[in-house]
């Protein structure tokens, strides 16, 4: 009898398995609402709220910069190729097929820090061949004797699952950009004798040490992330050739005798990933499946479980940029197992494997816009 019941599980689970669609490069099933049991009309309000909802800052991302974080910050030069961006766009995929879908969803946009996504699973990848022994190891060791950006006893005790999750409170510069200069706080006359906090102890967003990460991570694989994000991840879910990942104008090194350049993890000084909706969608969607494509393990469970697990400094944020959503308070509407990859502008990938959901949303309002919206398309789901 157990025996039969463990069959009869078995035979389930992969029957499962093999219900489940990948798409194929340069398509995607679609599905009307209404052959899923999704309420049409509601759906449609919820494009309509999408579309509503397009940001109301400028579309050059370079005037954006200038009038937020380059309006208050020191060194604020762009050095890095920056975009204008298109209106309002996004796709919905509710059990893998494409339900909705509004604006120009081809069109490939700066996706800001939606790149340190992108990053950190190439930094898991790093992990999972056992290029990096344990997110616990301290990062200087890997990089090369000459290198001195862990040399100070502050920064020596950093180790890779700090710069993961931002809790490294690294002191220095890099790409001519301080570390405090980045979203400084409290008075500019205070800015570069900032007080430092033991890592791991202190969460804050920060662009410089998230290129560092980049840039740790770079000398780990020994070539380009891109190339890495291409053979390992891109090409086997079927992406578009159309994406691209750069760095800055002053973010290339000499490695093993070749240039190559340290890509950004987000476009605050311009550069980081470019990219379309459908690509974001399928990247997200991989993680939806939990990291599995068509049968094969592309990044490993282990990874994905560190990455959506918040930290002793911040327990609504896993690995950059992992944002939970515990006791539902970042998005009342949603469960709270479900992740958003969030970008400036808005860009959004929301995964929510409770309701078999995936949204890509761009440029979306600031405000509570995100939470409406998924309100909007839940409500349009099935409740059986």
């Amino acid at each position: 009898m157990k025996y039969l019941i463990w069959v009869t599980w078995l035979v389930s689970v992969n029957s499962i398995a093999a219900e489940q669609y990948f798409p194929p490069a340069g398509q995607w099933q679609q599905a009307t609402p209404q052959s899923l049991g999704v309420n049409a009309a509601k759906l449609q309000q919820a494009v309509d709220f999408a579309i509503a909802s397009d940001n109301p800052a400028a579309k050059d991302q370079a005037i954006v910069q200038a009038t937020t974080f380059g309006a208050r910050e020191p060194f604020d030069q762009i050095i890095g190729p920056m975009s204008v961006r298109a209106p309002a766009n996004g796709l919905i995929v509710y059990r893998g097929n494409v339900i909705a879908k509004w604006g120009d969803t081809t069109r490939v946009d700066m996706t800001h820090s939606i790149s340190k996504t992108f990053l950190t699973t190439v930094t898991g990848l790093a992990l999972d061949t056992g290029l990096i022994s344990d997110a616990e190891d301290l990062v200087g060791p890997y990089l090369p004797s000459d290198n001195t950006l862990f040399s100070s006893e502050h920064n020596q005790q950093i180790r890779w699952d700090h710069l993961l999750r931002q809790t490294s409170d690294w002191q220095g510069s890099l790409w001519g950009k301080p570390d405090w200069a980045d979203r400084p706080q409290g008075e500019p006359k205070d800015w570069p004798n900032r007080p430092l906090h033991t890592p791991g102890s202190h969460y804050k967003y920060n662009d410089v040490r998230i290129n560092l990460l980049a840039l740790a991570t770079t000398y780990v694989w020994r070539k380009p992330l891109p190339a890495v994000l291409h053979e390992r991840i891109m090409q086997p879910i079927g992406a578009s050739s159309t994406w691209r990942w750069y760095g800055y104008d002053n973010s290339w090194i000499e490695l093993d005798g070749q240039k190559m350049q340290s890509v950004s993890g987000g476009g605050h000084w311009g550069g980081g990933m470019f990219i379309n909706a459908w690509d974001l969608a399928r990247f997200g969607y991989l993680f939806l499946r939990d990291g599995n494509w068509q049968g094969k393990q592309l990044i490993s469970r282990d990874f994905i479980t560190k990455a959506r697990t918040g930290g002793a400094a911040k327990t609504d944020y896993g690995y950059a940029n992992w944002f939970l959503n515990p006791e539902r308070q970042a998005l009342p509407a949603a469960p709270a197992s479900a992740i958003t990859f969030q970008g400036a502008g808005r860009n959004i990938i929301y995964i929510d494997q409770q309701n078999d959901l995936l949204l890509v949303a761009r440029w979306i309002g600031n405000g509570d816009e995100l939470n409406q919206l998924v309100a909007k398309i839940l409500a349009a789901l099935p409740t059986e």
